[in-house]
């Protein structure tokens, strides 16, 4: 298992895979390595503060939408060139229509089940938590549009 992206999307020895990597950020996250497609997890290794810079994003790339971009504006998006392991947030925050949905594993007791993007959440599930501005504009628009209907 290399400690870079190396399209490797099926995982045949979890164990392996975790032995053979080495870690970019010690301390802040920890890979849980899953076999099968897609099933590995980055989980965070403590809590982090709201506002506190977990670490700076460098090297993005501007791409097409797709299940490996992450939204940056309205009509933009970005490869982040990183170790590319699942990195676990609320999608929505930053991803008005998913090019790839997936069902969540979180758990949590709120958890959306399915993970789509903000556009199909209604105004009082987002409502509850943190957007970029791109996706609180874009809930405006939405909105907007539904109130005239």
């Amino acid at each position: 298992m290399p400690t870079t992206y190396g399209k490797e999307e099926t995982i045949a020895d979890a164990e392996a895979a975790k032995a053979a990597y080495k870690p970019t950020h010690p301390g802040l996250f920890e890979i849980v390595y899953a076999e099968g497609s897609f099933n590995s997890q980055l989980v965070a290794s403590k809590d982090f503060k709201k506002d506190e810079v977990i670490c700076r994003i460098e090297g993005t790339v501007p791409g097409p939408k797709k299940y490996t971009t992450v939204q940056v504006s309205k009509d933009s998006h970005v490869e982040l060139n990183s170790d590319r392991d699942q990195l676990t947030f609320f999608y929505p925050s930053s991803e008005w229509e998913m090019e790839q949905p997936f069902p969540c594993w979180c758990g949590a007791e709120k958890c959306c089940k399915s993970i789509q993007g903000a556009k199909f959440l209604p105004r009082d599930v987002m409502g509850k938590y943190f957007v970029t501005s791109h996706i609180r504009e874009l809930l405006k628009e939405r909105d907007a549009a539904e109130d005239l209907e």
